[in-house]
């Protein structure tokens, strides 16, 4: 599907296919834009008489559909409401784009026309999340299942101004899709040594690849990560991913870890059947860090920025490891492997470990479908937060707010760290039975050594049941958007 923005002339009023116009909701009822007013006036009326006889107010997201009106070239129109003019903002006009491709892409039309003089490129960014599909797999698929629009114009006053705003939202968009996809994709198919050939396509955009194997990872002392995938035939890897966009390439660098578990069957303690094919996106915090990455490379952002994702597979075999188990890390600290189903944590020990000592980051933020625990506690509408810093906490908040993706921080401290201190060994992997999201948390600061530092669980947010103005049933690409972000607002040159 092919976007474009383009300056604004009558000439739409010749326009085939399907075209969209908008209304604002008013005191009194609604006022329709210029565009839809004049394809009113071209009807004879018709538009405002549907609008009229379906109580039509213009408010947020309220559709009238005219089909085949007499006088225009256009096979319908469609009249959206915005809402309050004074509420409109970047947000509200992805989801306007969101509902505009929902309500036509199943429609059979080929080509939409959009009439507006304010939202194009947030509209356009909107059409292209909301349009996305992971469907590579059907091979008997009805056309009526498939998108059927080729083209979509905008006709926008400013055009050139939307198209500048719109080339860099398509970049961050080029990075969300890439974390649906990888999210998506079965563990048959995306496993660690595919998972990484998948990665290494990101030097195209300039991005820097180095890859650790097994041998690299044990001569690191790397026997945390190690462990994990030590059950499964696929070879655990770490990936690291460099962004060097600074000015100034000596200034330290932004870290964005990710777990990256590509099926999760629990390992030793395995997990109850139903539901366990759904751990194939127990990768989607490798997932978020990998398409921010993308996106950050996309639009040439002017910041030194580091990506790590540990993937590994975590199965069960004669050669799994075993509950009770103790194994060390590249820290030197040991760890009593009670859970082998708290395996995220024991991933990211070592990556956390490795990125501090080999990069000597600024900041570092790990990304993790690490706890079921986060979701009894936020669902699926926010993502935790922990962190030993007030400052990035801040501007998490902050970006997580700009781009619709919230978060929510949550408490650590000396009593829930007491939890996970081990008999035999310098902690365990899992504490007691309250507070699981907090004391994985524990885990992964006793890794941290002070730099400053945000754990974000997306256990409840990388994947969704249900459709959302901007995404179907499935992967959303949780994190890409709240990272971009947090990046832009506050570390660019």
């Amino acid at each position: 599907m092919k976007i474009n923005i383009k300056e604004l002339s009558n000439k739409y009023l010749n326009t085939e296919g399907a075209v969209v116009v908008f209304a604002f909701n008013v005191e009194d009822g609604y006022t329709f834009q210029k565009p839809a007013l004049l394809f009113d006036e071209k009807t004879s009326g018709a538009l405002s008489n549907a609008a009229n006889s379906s109580e039509f107010k213009g408010k947020f997201g309220q559709i009238v559909e005219l089909l085949a009106p007499n006088g225009v070239a256009a096979s319908r129109i469609i009249l959206i409401g915005l809402g309050e003019m004074d509420a409109l903002n970047p947000l509200t006009s992805e989801q306007v784009g969101g509902k505009v491709i929902n309500k036509l892409m199943y429609s059979g039309e080929k080509s939409i026309t959009i009439v507006d003089g304010v939202i194009a490129a947030h509209a356009a960014f909107g059409i292209r999340l909301r349009s996305y599909k992971f469907d590579k797999y059907y091979t008997t698929e009805k056309n009526s299942k498939k998108n059927s629009i080729a083209t979509v114009t905008f006709l926008t006053v400013g055009a050139d101004v939307s198209n500048r705003a719109f080339s860099d939202l398509d970049k961050i968009a080029d990075g969300v899709i890439m974390a649906r996809d990888l999210v998506s994709e079965p563990g048959n198919i995306l496993y660690p040594e595919s998972y990484a050939e998948q990665i290494k396509e990101l030097k195209n955009l300039g991005i820097e690849i180095e890859i650790l194997n097994e041998d690299a990872m044990e001569e690191l002392g790397m026997e945390s990560i190690l462990g994990v995938g030590q059950g499964s035939s696929s070879e655990t890897l770490i990936v690291i991913m460099k962004w060097m966009g600074s000015k100034n390439k000596k200034v330290q660098p932004l870290a964005l870890v990710g777990k990256g578990v590509t099926f999760d069957t629990g390992g030793i303690s395995l997990k109850p059947g139903p539901g366990m094919g759904d751990m194939k996106f127990d990768m989607g915090g490798s997932a978020a860090v990998v398409g921010a990455m993308k996106a950050i490379a996309g639009r040439k952002a002017k910041a030194n920025v580091i990506g790590i994702v540990g993937l590994v597979e975590n199965m069960p075999s004669g050669t799994a490891q075993r509950p009770g188990d103790v194994v060390s890390s590249m820290s030197g600290q040991t760890i009593e492997v009670l859970n082998t189903d708290a395996e995220g944590r024991l991933v990211l020990a070592d990556c956390l470990w490795y990125c501090q000592e080999k990069y000597n980051p600024k900041f570092m933020i790990d990304l993790a479908t690490l706890t079921g625990a986060i979701m009894v506690a936020l669902g699926q509408e926010y993502a935790g937060i922990f962190s030993n810093d007030d400052e990035l906490c801040e501007q998490l908040i902050a970006a997580g707010k700009t781009v619709d993706e919230p978060v929510w921080r949550m408490p650590i401290g000396e009593a829930y760290d007491k939890q996970i201190d081990s008999d035999i060994a310098d902690m365990k992997n899992i504490g007691g039975k309250y507070a699981g999201s907090i004391t994985a948390a524990q885990f992964l600061q006793r890794f941290v050594n002070g730099v400053p530092w945000v754990h974000i669980d997306i256990a409840g947010t990388a994947w969704k049941q249900n459709t959302s103005s901007i995404a179907e049933k499935g992967a959303t690409g949780y994190g890409v958007r709240l990272l971009d972000q947090l990046i832009r607002d506050n570390y660019e040159d």
